[in-house]
């Protein structure tokens, strides 16, 4: 399978800077271990580099500098260990129920070398109130409705979630409104990260979720373990 991962494009140089070598050695990882795992399909090998790679990388735009990140449903590690590339100074948190999976990202720390990166193996439910993250990140986890349930339960009161979502983004957002206004989220927008800088920019539904309530919406969380 490493035989068929196509070189870098030549937006990956400017959008990892001096990450691209560590980036690398992540698309090897997933082309092979991540295919025989299970966790990228076969097909997608060709394509890690844009539909994969560089829509998740793009997104560090939105982030701080400094800070701490928890990836919800973390799975082969996209887009965690992508950003924890591109923002050293995040501390970042994968956050992933399965075991085989867990295994999965605590080789990637390891062998990319992500001192800024820790592996936690459980369900974001189950996690409320005890991460109290700036940045809550997913991809392709849940409906928006239900993951912001989740990720407002690891966010510090003002942090902010955003979820890499596709073409229906916007009506995943105006289904999701009344959710959000219960959790009191301060501010909902649909973004377009990297726009300009890759040929397919990666929409990102951007969630500021309020400071009330947070006790409240722990305990909601807790009370609905085991809902994937």
């Amino acid at each position: 399978m490493a035989a068929e991962l196509p070189p870098p494009p030549p937006e990956a140089r400017e959008i990892f800077g001096v990450a691209l070598d560590p980036a690398t050695r992540f698309a090897q990882m997933l082309a092979t271990d991540g295919v025989t795992r299970g966790l990228i399909g076969p097909r997608e090998t060709s394509r890690l580099w844009e539909r994969h790679l560089l829509n998740c990388a793009v997104v560090a735009e939105l982030l701080p500098e400094r800070g701490e990140l928890v990836d919800i449903g973390s799975g082969a590690g996209l887009p965690g260990v992508v950003l924890a590339m591109l923002r050293p100074g995040i501390r970042v948190i994968l956050l992933e129920p399965l075991l085989r999976r867990t295994l999965f990202l605590e080789e990637c720390v390891a062998r990319l070398g992500l001192p800024n990166t820790t592996v936690v193996r459980a369900r974001a439910e189950d996690m409320a109130g005890q991460i109290r993250a700036d940045v809550a990140t997913a991809r392709a986890v849940a409906p928006l409705g239900r993951l912001a349930g989740w990720a407002a339960g690891v966010l510090r009161p003002g942090g902010q979630i955003l979820a890499i979502k596709g073409q229906a983004a916007e009506e995943e957002l105006a289904a999701a409104r009344p959710v959000l206004a219960r959790l009191g989220a301060q501010s909902a927008e649909v973004l377009r990260a990297g726009h300009g800088r890759v040929i397919s920019a990666t929409t990102v539904v951007r969630v500021v979720i309020g400071g009330h309530g947070r006790e409240e919406q722990a305990g909601a969380h807790r009370s609905r373990r085991g809902v994937a």
